[in-house]
């Protein structure tokens, strides 16, 4: 009986032992540590504050301060779901194991709900205004919109060209403005903005249209210098003001040297200068720049001075004149059949042409290599013969011949200060008209200022005026063209600021 007693002794003692460490173990599994962590806006790392943080299961609730952070003090050891809260903003999760006497770190970024979030306001379009006319190559685009909460706005910019169904895109704009160059003239655009926080739908404002301006309406054709290089540009004449520069469009690149353009109408085309590596070649191009095609390439444009050589269409278009020192050319516009025409005596440069295009007869005007010994003369193309002297045998500089309509009448440009320098100054430059059949020259009073010359004559379309290039004769001040209407010398109007080599047809 007493050796029962303590064997059963034994085995109490056993269990109490063995209860006592799986109370132990208990111990451990019911302990406590910490979960930490911080809160930010989703892709700014902007903290918030007031966030609600809770866990599953269930331990204790906290809110985190201004700086974004929290800390949930003894949770029992486990693994948790932590979640965290806050109004107009996605509640988001993250799971979480809780170590005892440990550290437990995470990291929110909320977004915002859409469906609490306001949408930006619709973006209204406010220039070019809808059904606008007459737009330029270059229109800078406003438009006007507002975020209806805090959120920031990226707006798509979309122009569509009627003509061509090209469509512009550009996306993540952030101002109200958008600049585009280069329009087509002559076309019908439609563009539209939309307006995008990223968080809500994004927005569209209505569609609107516009028409940029038609090039056959400037019938005035110039050039600029602009940097180192001569850009040709289209403009017009508004009657209704006495403004300058109405219209200006241009037609031919800053990255291009291009000089002198002569429209012919029947043709449809511009005619105009353009360096090409060492030479100066003919090229021909659309009233709206466009199409640009090189007329000569063997044979270029040779004088003895590149800004004072000229050239003529004829033959309804289908012909250029064009000159090489001493030699007349005559080339299709298409480039074939380049011929020479006439010969001047050595040391003779033909310099200036035009076409009387009711006998075919042509105006020349030839000079030394100085550009004085100056002759205009008037020559049967067929035969070479030299018809009428015009003027010759006289000093200083001429220039600026233009035949009008019918052929009984040339206009020019003389020097009547006679001076001659190596740099080819010009001192007191007047226009002139000759009439052939009473061989007579009568000077056309401009008005115009001491000091000055009047340079690059041409008729105007009707012959009722002359347009004309006037500049200081210090050879660096600007240079503007001016009108004149004959029979009324007190009527002289400045076209265009800062240009020559004027052109009006």
């Amino acid at each position: 009986m007493r050796i029962q007693i303590q064997k059963l002794a034994g085995v109490f003692l056993l269990l109490t032992l063995f209860f006592a460490a799986c109370e132990e173990d208990g111990i451990d599994e019911d302990g406590t540590g910490i979960i930490d962590g911080t809160v930010v806006v989703d892709g700014e790392n902007t903290p918030l504050a007031n966030v609600k943080i809770t866990t599953n299961p269930s331990s204790t609730t906290v809110f985190s301060d201004a700086s974004g952070q929290f800390v949930l003090d003894n949770v029992p050891s486990g693994d948790y779901s932590v979640q965290a809260e806050l109004d107009d903003y996605l509640t988001a999760f993250e799971g979480v194991t809780v170590v005892t006497g440990e550290s437990s770190t995470v990291v929110f970024e909320l977004s915002l709900s859409s469906s609490t979030n306001n949408p930006p306001l619709k973006p209204i379009l406010v220039s070019p205004e809808d059904n606008a006319t007459d737009v330029g190559t270059e229109a800078q685009f406003v438009w006007t919109s507002s975020n209806s909460d805090t959120d920031p706005i990226l707006y798509s910019f979309e122009l569509r060209n009627g003509t061509t169904n090209e469509v512009l895109m550009v996306e993540s704009i952030e101002d109200t403005t958008y600049t585009v160059d280069n329009l087509m003239l002559g076309v019908n655009y439609f563009w539209q903005v939309t307006a995008d926080d990223d968080i809500t739908p994004p927005v569209e404002s209505s569609i609107s249209s516009f028409a940029t301006r038609d090039p056959n309406n400037n019938r005035f054709l110039f050039v600029r210098q602009e940097g180192s290089r001569n850009v040709i540009y289209s403009g017009s004449d508004s009657e209704s003001d006495d403004e300058p520069d109405e219209n200006v469009i241009q037609l031919t690149s800053n990255s291009e040297n291009s000089f002198r353009p002569r429209k012919n109408n029947t043709a449809g085309k511009i005619a105009f200068l353009r360096s090409a590596g060492s030479d100066v070649h003919l090229f021909t191009m659309n009233p709206d720049g466009t199409e640009v095609d090189q007329v000569t390439s063997t044979i270029p444009v040779l004088g003895f001075r590149q800004d004072q050589v000229d050239f003529t269409w004829y033959f309804s278009g289908q012909r250029l004149y064009y000159p090489n020192l001493n030699k007349l050319y005559s080339i299709n516009a298409t480039g074939t059949g380049n011929r020479l025409v006439y010969e001047a005596p050595m040391g003779r440069f033909i310099t200036e042409i035009d076409v009387n295009e009711t006998n075919s007869l042509v105006a020349i005007k030839t000079n030394n290599a100085d550009g004085y010994d100056a002759r205009i003369v008037i020559i049967n193309p067929n035969t070479g013969i030299e018809v009428n002297v015009i003027i010759e045998n006289l000093p200083g500089a001429l220039g600026g011949i233009d035949y009008s309509i019918d052929g009984t009448k040339l206009l020019y440009t003389r020097d009547v200060s006679g001076f001659e320098g190596p740099e080819y100054r010009q001192l007191d430059s007047r226009i002139f008209v000759y009439t052939i059949a009473s061989d007579s020259t009568v000077e056309i009073d401009t008005a115009k200022p001491p000091g000055t010359n009047d340079l690059d004559a041409k008729f105007s379309p009707n012959e009722g005026a002359v347009i004309y290039v006037n500049t200081s004769n210090d050879g660096i001040s600007p240079r503007n063209i001016y009108q004149t209407v004959l029979n009324n010398q007190n009527l002289r109007e400045l076209l265009f600021t800062e240009s020559f080599m004027p052109d009006w047809e």
